[in-house]
């Protein structure tokens, strides 16, 4: 008696695969979408930090910070940062504030919105409300899109990421 062996697959079999393959990938993708967030989020912390450490060797070799006008020319042009960095998803300059009276500028104040409500840096960072009458003269907000004076600047109900010296 001779037997006969088809190989392949039936349709019902590839389907079946193919709808696996889909489930797998968007659980992945899904997962891969969050760490891009976090991966953001933990640079937007690290580029305050270093805007930080720029605005406190401007300090200790002028006596003063720069106003907001001055903020992104001055810290390049002197070499206290090679390059002032921008946010990872708009590509803006981070929100900063120049806070003092008349040209002196004795504090500063600068943030980001990250996209995480849970990050750990959110507990340690300052939650200060802008205030237009402490900013140095000539220093209007140099601000990203994210976060407004019109809507309460570094205070809101978003997850700002905000620091002062």
């Amino acid at each position: 008696m001779k037997t006969s062996y088809k190989r392949g697959f039936t349709l019902i079999e590839l389907l079946v695969v193919i709808a696996i393959i889909g489930i797998l990938s968007s659980i992945v993708l899904a997962s891969l979408n969050s760490a891009r967030k976090k991966g953001r989020d933990a640079r937007r912390v690290n580029d305050i930090k270093q805007i930080q450490l720029a605005l406190e060797l401007y300090y200790d070799a002028n006596s003063n910070y720069p106003t907001s006008a001055q903020y992104v020319a001055n810290l390049v042009s002197q070499g206290f940062i090679s390059a002032l960095p921008v946010d990872p998803l708009s590509l803006v300059s981070y929100a900063y504030e120049a806070i003092g009276s008349g040209t002196t500028c004795s504090s500063y104040h600068v943030g980001a919105k990250l996209e995480t409500t849970g990050h750990s840096a959110l507990s340690a960072d300052i939650d200060y409300t802008a205030v237009a009458a402490s900013q140095c003269t000539g220093g209007t907000w140099t601000t990203n899109a994210d976060i407004t004076a019109v809507n309460g600047g570094f205070a809101g109900t978003d997850p700002v990421y905000d620091v002062r010296p």
